[in-house]
């Protein structure tokens, strides 16, 4: 397995059956969390940074010269915005100055089924992305499902902590 589909299928999880996308989303969770125990948000933000540009790179090498552009075992795009759909549980914690091991199960799973939500069901803006059949359009579906995850988790935060509570 060269260098690029190894980065694509993030390192095998991707040839995973059957839903190659929820076994590459489940694979992210563990190393994001502990990318957020080494460092902390600023850790997770910038793995998530160099990731996209690694998968995108990866993308395209594994995609050329073929008919499909999406293939599904190409899971870093879940990886990434499976990492995004994170960051909330990640940069409270952090700027709070709470013990990065404290990363809630409720939040997490949040993050997991509202990101393969948006992922699968493909609501606007996402499959605008998606129709891009390009690299970055197989990157950025999952950047922008990742981030209306992420806006749900905050939000589910926020009520859960009673922010928006009176």
């Amino acid at each position: 397995m060269n260098a690029a589909r190894l980065f694509a299928t993030f390192f095998g999880a991707g040839l995973l059956k059957p839903a190659p996308g929820t076994w590459g989303s489940l694979a992210a969770i563990p190393i994001g969390y502990a990318l957020h125990v080494l460092g902390g948000f600023p850790a997770l933000f910038v793995a998530t940074l160099v990731a996209f540009a690694v998968g995108w790179w990866a993308t395209k090498a594994a995609t050329a010269g073929s008919d499909n552009p999406d293939p599904s075992e190409i899971v870093i795009d879940e990886v990434v915005g499976m990492w995004i759909a994170l960051w909330p549980l990640s940069f409270g914690l952090w700027h709070a100055g709470l013990s990065p091991t404290l990363f809630p199960y409720p939040g997490w799973i949040g993050g997991f089924l509202m990101f393969r939500l948006f992922d699968i069901w493909k609501p606007w803006p996402v499959s605008r992305a998606d129709a891009m059949h390009t690299p970055m359009g197989v990157m950025l579906d999952d950047v922008i499902a990742g981030v209306m995850a992420a806006v749900v988790v905050a939000g589910a935060a926020a009520i859960s902590h009673g922010f928006l509570m009176g």
